[in-house]
C-alpha cells in the first residue's frame, strides 16, 4: 500500500501504520524512531489525502521518549514548511496542535534553539483557527510561549494579532454539545494569554479602551475584567500613556451605566489600576503617576460629594473608595482630601436623609482603614480628625431618624475595630450611647443593632465593657422605678436581659454577666408577687445565647457549665419540693414553657465540654436524680428528699424535672461513661410507661432513647432491651398506658440493635405486639428485618384509638430530632434512611389504604403525607406516577393535616415535574379551587400557592382553564385574612 500509485490506497497504508504506532510508540527503539520520523517527514510532501494519516503517525512519534536530539525541530520545520494547517479538517488541525504541545512539554530547550522562527511558524499554524476545541489548545500554546520565555523576536505584534482577533469572545455552544466547551472557558483562556506579558500592553490597552465604549455589555465586562488581570503584571511604563483614556472610560461607565455588573467591574478595574501604580518603584527623577492619577480622580469626583441629594454623589464616592482601597499610600492621598470635606458637609446639611448619605460615604472610607489594622500616628488623616469624626458619629446616634442611627451604629463598630483610634473617654461615651440605644430607643432595629455592636466590641475592650456596661445594665435590671421612656418596665427588663447576653462575648465579661442573670432569676423565683412566666423564659433565652457564645472557648464553656447548670437544677428542685406542701410563686419554674426554655440552656452548656470535664459533671448530676444527692447544688437546704423516679402523687412535680436531666445527659459526648447507667435506664423505662403526665412520659421516653442511642453493645444493653420489650408488649395491646407505650416506640433509636438482634436469633416475644424500642433504629441501619417491625407499626394505623397518633408518628420517624437525637448532641445519626424507608414501606402504606375501613383511611393518608414531606424531592419525582392518584385522593380527605401535607408535596412537584402533572390538570384545578374556600387559613394559603404553581405547566395545557380559574380566584381576593389575599393576588395575576 505504501508504494501504491493511488493516493487513497497509500493513505490507508499510512493510516494502518500510524494506528499501530499509536498503540506501541513506547516500545520503539531510537533507530526505529529515527527511521520512522524520516519516512513521515518525507510523506508530508505527498498528496493532501495522505496528510491526515501522516500527522497521526507524527503525533505518536512525538510521544516517544527515545526521540533523538534534533528530530523535534526537524518535524516542526517540516510541518511549518509543507502543511497548510488551516486547510485541514478540525481533527487534523487538533493533531498538529497536539504534536506542538508534546514537543513543548518534552523538548523545550531544542525548540527554544529555533529562536523566533518557532514563534513565526506557530503563528502561521494558528492564523485563521475558528474551532473552539482547537482554540483552547492554541491559547494554551501561546501562553506557554510567553510564560516559558520562548523568543518572540520581532513577532510580538503578530502573535498579539493572531490571538486578539478573537477578543471579545462571541461564542454560544450548540445545544446538546458533547464537548462541553462553554463561552467562559474560551474567555478565561484568551484572557490568560492577553494578560500574560507587558509586551502586549501597547497593542492591548487601545483595544480594551475601544471595547469599553462598545454597546455590548458582554464586551464591556470582558474588557474591564481583562484590564484588571493585566494590571497584575503591568508597571508604570506600560500604563502611563493610556491612563487619561482609561480613567475617562471608567468614569463615564460608572456615571452613566444602569448595569450593576458593569459598575462593579469598573470599580474593580480602577482598584487594580491604583494598586498597580502603588507598587511601582519610584526614582528621584520619575513622576509619581499614582499621585497624578489620584489627583485626576479627585478633581472629577470630589465636588460631587458636596451634593448629597444629586445623582452622581454615590458613583463619585464609589470611584474614590475603589482607588483609595488599593494601597495604604493611595488611601492616605484620597482621605487627606476627602474626609475633611465630608465632615464639613455633614455639619452644613441639617436634614437626616442628607446626613445619612454623607455618613455612609464616610463609613465607606473608614471601613477601608480596617484592611491595614493599626492607625499610624505619623501618616493617618484619621487621627488628626478623631474628635470631629467621633462628634459626627455620636450625633448620628442621638438623631431621631432610625436610619441615620443605624448608619451611626455601623460607623461606631468600625471605629471600635480600629486599634488605637478611640481614647478611653471616647470608649466610655461609646458605652453610654450603646446602653441608651439598646435599652431606651423605641425602635427595635436600633436596639438590636446596638446590642450586636456591643457584642462585637466587647472582646476588643473587655475591661471597658465589664467595668462600665455590665454594672449599668445590672442597675437597670434591678431597678423597680419607671424610666423616662415610652417602653414599659417589662420591655425595659427584657432588653436588659438581651443586652447582658449580647455583651457576653469574652470570658471575663461572662464572669460578670452570669451572676447578674442568675441573681435576677432567683429574684423572680423568690418574689412575693405572681411571677410572669415570660420573665423567666426571657432569662433562660439570654442564658442560652451566652452558652452558645461560650462554646468555642473552653474556659468560658466550663465556667458557664459549672455555674449555671447547678444553679438551674437547684432552683427547679427547690420549686418542685415546695410544690407538694404549699403553692409559691416558684411554681412558675415547673411550667412546661419554663422547663422547655431551660432545656437548650443546659444542652448548650454541655455539648462542648471535654470528656474529662463532662465526666466530672455527670458524676454529680446522675446521683442527684437517682439517689437525691443534692450536696453539689448551691443553697442545698431543701425541706424534703428529691426522688423524681419514685411513685406518689406528691412527687409529680419532681418527676417533671426529668426534662432537665434529659437535656444534660443526652448532650454528653459519646465517650463519657454514665454511672449507674443500667439502673437509670430501668427507671426511665418505668417512668415512660407508667406516668400519667404526657409531658413527663414523653420526656422520659426521649431520655431513654438518647441514652440507648449512645450505649455500647453488650450484655447490659441486651437486658435492658429485653425488659423494654416485656414492658411494651402488654401496654400496646390494651390498657390505660397505650399512648405512653406508643410514644416510647416512636422515640427510641438504637443504632447497635442489629448485633443484639442477630445474637438473639430474632425478636423475642409474640408477633402480636410491636417491639417499640427498635423501630427507628432498624430503619436507620437498613436492617433486612426492619420491615417486620415497620409492618407492625403500619398495622397500628388501622387501630381506631392509636391510629391517628401512629400516623403523626411517621413525621417523628422521618424528621430530624430537634433536642435529643441529633449530631449536635453527639447522637449516632445515619444518613439516607429516608430513601430506604420510602422504598420499603410506601407500597405497603398504599396497599393498607386500599384495604382499610373508611373510618381509618385518613390515618394511612396522613402517614403517607408525612413520609413524602420529608423525602428529598428528586426521589419523590421519580416515584410520582405511581403516587399521584393517591395524593389527589388525599386532597378530598377532611383532615386538614392531610390536606396541608399533600398540598405542600404537590407545590414543588408542579415546578419540577410539569409533564407528569399536566396529565392530571383537570383534577388538580378542581381540587385546588375547592380548597381555596377551606375554613382553615393555612389550607387556603397552600391551595392558592398550588394554583399559582400550576402556571408553570405548558400554556397549551392551561388555556382551557384560564377563564374558570380567574373567576374562581376572585373570591379569595376578598378573604378576611391579609395573607390569603396576598397569595390570591399573586396567583390570579399569573393566571
Amino acid at each position: 500500500c505504501l508504494e501504491n500509485i493511488d493516493p487513497r490506497t497509500r493513505g490507508r497504508g499510512i493510516q494502518l501504520l500510524s494506528q499501530v504506532l499509536l498503540q506501541c510508540y513506547s516500545l520503539l527503539q531510537e533507530k526505529e524512531v529515527l527511521h520512522l520520523v524520516l519516512f513521515y517527514e518525507n510523506r508530508l510532501q505527498d498528496h493532501h489525502l495522505v496528510i491526515p494519516s501522516v500527522l497521526q503517525g507524527l503525533r505518536a512519534l512525538s510521544m516517544c521518549e527515545v526521540l533523538s536530539p534534533g528530530l523535534a525541530v526537524s518535524v516542526l520545520k517540516a510541518i511549518f514548511q509543507e502543511v497548510h494547517v488551516q486547510s485541514l479538517l478540525q481533527l487534523d488541525r487538533h493533531t498538529v496542535y497536539s504534536i506542538i504541545t508534546n514537543f513543548m512539554d518534552t523538548r523545550e530547550e531544542e525548540l527554544k534553539g529555533l529562536g523566533a522562527d518557532f514563534t513565526f511558524g506557530f503563528i502561521q499554524v494558528m492564523d485563521g483557527e475558528k474551532d473552539p476545541r482547537n482554540l483552547l489548545v492554541a491559547f494554551q500554546i501561546v501562553r506557554d510561549l510567553i510564560t516559558k520565555n520562548y523568543t518572540l523576536g520581532p513577532f510580538v505584534e503578530e502573535l498579539f494579532e493572531v490571538t486578539s482577533c478573537y477578543f471579545p469572545i462571541d461564542f454560544t455552544p450548540p445545544p446538546n454539545d458533547p464537548h462541553g466547551i462553554q463561552r467562559e472557558d474560551l474567555i478565561l483562556s484568551l484572557r490568560a494569554v492577553l494578560a500574560s506579558t507587558p509586551q502586549f500592553a501597547e497593542f492591548l490597552l487601545p483595544l480594551l479602551i475601544e471595547k469599553m465604549d462598545s454597546d455590548l455589555q458582554s464586551a464591556k465586562l470582558d474588557s474591564l475584567q481583562t484590564l484588571a488581570a493585566c494590571c497584575a503584571i503591568y508597571g508604570q511604563k506600560e500604563l502611563q500613556e493610556f491612563l487619561p483614556s482609561l480613567w475617562s472610560s471608567l468614569r463615564r461607565e460608572v456615571f452613566q451605566t444602569a448595569s450593576e455588573k458593569v459598575e462593579a467591574e469598573c470599580l474593580a478595574a480602577l482598584h487594580a489600576l491604583s494598586a498597580c501604580l502603588s507598587c511601582s518603584v519610584l526614582s528621584s527623577d520619575t513622576e509619581d503617576l499614582l499621585d497624578s492619577f489620584l489627583s485626576s480622580i479627585l478633581q472629577d469626583c470630589r465636588h460631587h460629594l458636596c451634593e448629597p441629594d444629586m445623582k452622581l454623589v454615590w458613583p463619585s464616592a464609589k470611584l474614590l473608595q475603589a482607588a483609595a482601597g488599593a494601597s495604604l499610600r493611595a488611601y492616605h492621598r484620597v482621605t487627606r482630601s476627602v474626609l475633611p470635606l465630608l465632615l464639613e458637609q455633614y455639619t452644613k446639611h441639617p436634614q437626616s436623609s442628607q446626613r445619612r448619605t454623607i455618613l455612609e460615604m464616610l463609613l465607606g472610607f473608614l471601613e477601608l482603614q480596617q484592611k491595614w489594622g493599626h492607625v499610624e500616628e505619623d501618616e493617618s488623616t484619621l487621627l488628626s480628625l478623631r474628635a470631629q469624626i467621633c462628634s459626627v458619629v455620636f450625633s448620628a446616634l442621638t438623631d431621631p431618624s432610625v436610619q441615620l442611627q443605624l448608619v451611626g451604629i455601623r460607623a461606631l463598630t468600625v471605629l471600635g475595630s480600629l486599634q488605637g483610634f478611640l481614647s478611653n473617654s471616647d470608649l466610655e461615651l461609646v458605652v453610654d450611647h450603646l446602653i441608651h440605644l439598646a435599652l431606651l430607643e423605641q425602635d427595635s432595629q436600633s436596639s438590636k443593632a446596638a446590642m450586636e455592636t456591643a457584642g462585637y466590641l466587647a472582646p476588643i475592650y473587655p475591661k471597658v465593657f465589664s467595668g462600665h456596661m455590665v454594672p449599668r445594665l445590672e442597675e437597670e435590671l434591678q431597678s423597680e422605678r419607671e424610666e423616662e421612656s415610652s417602653l414599659d418596665h417589662c420591655s425595659l427588663r427584657q432588653r436588659c436581659l438581651q443586652a447582658l447576653a449580647a455583651v457576653s462575648t469574652h470570658t471575663s465579661i461572662v464572669r460578670e454577666t452570669i451572676p447578674v442573670l442568675l441573681q435576677h432569676l432567683r429574684m423572680l423565683q423568690k418574689g412575693s408577687e405572681a411571677v410572669n412566666t415570660q420573665d423567666i423564659v426571657s432569662v433562660c433565652q439570654s442564658l442560652h445565647r451566652v452558652a452558645l457564645q461560650c462554646q468555642q472557648d473552653a474556659e468560658g464553656c466550663w465556667y458557664f457549665h459549672q455555674t449555671v447548670v447547678p444553679c438551674l437544677l437547684a432552683m427547679a428542685v427547690q420549686a418542685a419540693m415546695q410544690e407538694s406542701t404549699h403553692p409559691l410563686p416558684g411554681k412558675a419554674l415547673l411550667e412546661e414553657g419554663v422547663l422547655a426554655a431551660m432545656v437548650p440552656v443546659i444542652s448548650a452548656a454541655t455539648t462542648h465540654l471535654s470528656p474529662e470535664l463532662a465526666a466530672q459533671s455527670v458524676s454529680h448530676v446522675v446521683p442527684l436524680f437517682l439517689d437525691g444527692e443534692v450536696s453539689f447544688l448551691p443553697q442545698n437546704s431543701f425541706p424534703c428528699s428529691f426522688q423524681p423516679f419514685e411513685d406518689g402523687e406528691c412527687l409529680e412535680a419532681q418527676r417533671r424535672l426529668v426534662v432537665l436531666f434529659m437535656a444534660f445527659v443526652c448532650s454528653l459526648p459519646r465517650d463519657v461513661a454514665i454511672p449507674q447507667q443500667e439502673r437509670l435506664l430501668r427507671e426511665l423505662l418505668a417512668l415512660s410507661c407508667s406516668c400519667n403526665c404526657p409531658f413527663t412520659a414523653t420526656t422520659a421516653a426521649k431520655c431513654f432513647a438518647g441514652l440507648v442511642n449512645k450505649h455500647p453493645a453488650g450484655q447490659q444493653l441486651d437486658e435492658i432491651l429485653q425488659l423494654a420489650v416485656n414492658r411494651m408488649e402488654p401496654s400496646l395491646v390494651e390498657g390505660p398506658c397505650r399512648t405512653q407505650a406508643l410514644m416510647l416506640l416512636l422515640w427510641v433509636r438504637l443504632p447497635w440493635v442489629w448485633e443484639w438482634w442477630r445474637a438473639r436469633g430474632g425478636w423475642p416475644g409474640t408477633d402480636s405486639a410491636l417491639p417499640a424500642q427498635v423501630t427507628k433504629a432498624l430503619v436507620l441501619r437498613y436492617h433486612p428485618l426492619s420491615s417486620r417491625l415497620t409492618d407492625k407499626l403500619l398495622g397500628l394505623l388501622g387501630d381506631v384509638e392509636l391510629g391517628p397518633a401512629v400516623a403523626d408518628g411517621f413525621s417523628l420517624l422521618m424528621a430530624d430530632s430537634p433536642d435529643v437525637l441529633h449530631k449536635g448532641c453527639h447522637a449516632d445519626v445515619r444518613i439516607m434512611f429516608r430513601q430506604r424507608f420510602f422504598t420499603d414501606n410506601v407500597p405497603k402504606l398504599v396497599q393498607g389504604f386500599h384495604g382499610a375501613d373508611p373510618d381509618v383511611k385518613a390515618n394511612y393518608l396522613k402517614g403517607l403525607s408525612h413520609v413524602l414531606n420529608h423525602l428529598p424531592k428528586p426521589v419523590l419525582v421519580t416515584e410520582l406516577p405511581t403516587l399521584l392518584s393517591l395524593l389527589l385522593e388525599a386532597l378530598s380527605c377532611s383532615d386538614r393535616v392531610v390536606q396541608l401535607s399533600t398540598l405542600s408535596c404537590l407545590q414543588p412537584l408542579l415546578l419540577e415535574a410539569p409533564q407528569i402533572m399536566s396529565l392530571h390538570v383537570d383534577t388538580l384545578v378542581t381540587k385546588f379551587l375547592s380548597l381555596t374556600s377551606s375554613p382553615t387559613m393555612a389550607v387556603r394559603i397552600a391551595a392558592l400557592r398550588c394554583a399559582h404553581a400550576l402556571t408553570s405547566l405548558p400554556t397549551t395545557v392551561l388555556l382551557p382553564y384560564k377563564a374558570r380559574v380567574i373567576r374562581a380566584l376572585a373570591k379569595p381576593l376578598d378573604d378576611k385574612k391579609r395573607l390569603v389575599r396576598k397569595e390570591a393576588v399573586a396567583a390570579r395575576g399569573e393566571w
